[in-house]
């Protein structure tokens, strides 16, 4: 999505109020969830769903 808006990953962190290590952990998939508010905020600024962004794999 960050590509389909020519947008780099330092701005989306900045509009979304979080630090890139912050989200380069999102990006990863590296953290154990993630706050409504986050995604909520994110999906604002990309003018994208939740479904766009996530994806969701059976153990």
């Amino acid at each position: 999505m960050l590509a389909r808006r020519k947008m780099k990953s330092k701005e989306l962190a900045a509009a979304i109020g979080v630090t890139e290590a912050n989200l380069s952990k999102l990006k990863s998939g590296n953290v154990k969830g993630v706050k409504l508010e986050t995604l909520n905020r994110i999906c604002t600024v990309l003018d994208c769903k939740p479904a766009d962004l996530i994806d969701f794999l059976p153990d």
